[in-house]
């Protein structure tokens, strides 16, 4: 079973830039998108059908920003949107998937870098997501939560820990709550798999950072610990270049 997560930054983009083939060949069971960017009308829903998917969509409320969306090649047994908070599903923040022996979330947690109100908006994100995972974990226990964290966990996900340490996705009360989502109960599972640095799943498009691979890891695929026996194989797909973030895969013995 291999399950990807990608942000792509704009779906109507990244199918101009080739998502399509690129699905083709890498052949995902469960595909998790993030910042499509689009509402349902606008999106050319028969290209993925013809792939084997089940589409679920949940964009945001406002036109061409944030939402996310869940393609998968076995149908599934339930699809939850949101997470009843009306201010984070108006942005489209959440939706999951209930398979027989696991669950799979799409999620996109909000960015702080356009100043201190979205920042508190985040931070405020984070408080809320933690208590909701806990509780969520007592129904399915077996949960994957996978999308663009907007953070760094510790200073071998990023470049530049030293010149980013004041920076939103890099601040130390955002790399304590990943610590505390951890240890509730969660496994990283690239990380359980690659200990190696320069690992990165995000770049800007300014100053060729991408071909000097000045990156951050922000994009994670979490597995809850009942999972840990199931995980077989994680890994990035830096190569592919429909989006400024690049795919993750986790892949599973179920």
């Amino acid at each position: 079973m291999k399950v990807m997560t990608y942000n792509v930054n704009g779906i109507r983009a990244a199918i101009q830039k080739g998502l399509i083939a690129f699905l083709q060949e890498k052949q995902p069971d469960i595909l998790c998108l993030q910042e499509i960017k689009a509402e349902k009308p606008q999106i050319p829903i028969e290209q993925f059908e013809q792939l084997g998917y089940h589409c679920y969509w949940f964009p945001a409320q406002k036109r061409g920003y944030s939402g996310t969306a869940l393609l998968s090649k076995t149908q599934p047994n339930n699809i939850h949107f949101g997470c009843e908070h009306e201010l984070y599903d108006n942005e489209g923040r959440m939706i999951r998937a209930d398979f027989d022996e696991f669950s799979v979330m799409s999620l996109y947690i909000p960015s702080g870098s356009s100043g201190e109100l979205r920042q508190d908006f985040k931070m405020e994100f984070l408080d809320f997501f933690l208590h909701y995972t806990n509780q969520l974990r007592k129904d399915f226990p077996k949960l994957l939560i996978c999308g663009d964290y907007n953070i760094c966990h510790r200073p071998i996900d990023i470049h530049d820990p030293v010149g980013n340490k004041n920076s939103s996705g890099f601040l130390p009360e955002e790399r304590e709550w990943m610590d505390k989502f951890f240890e509730s109960g969660f496994i990283d599972t690239f990380r359980r798999f690659n200990p190696e640095p320069n690992n990165y799943s995000w770049w800007s498009y300014r100053a060729a950072a991408r071909l000097r691979n000045k990156g951050w890891r922000i994009d994670y695929i979490a597995a809850t610990t009942p999972l840990h026996d199931n995980l077989a194989t994680s890994r990035m797909l830096p190569e592919n270049n429909q989006s400024d973030h690049c795919a993750v895969v986790t892949e599973l013995s179920i």
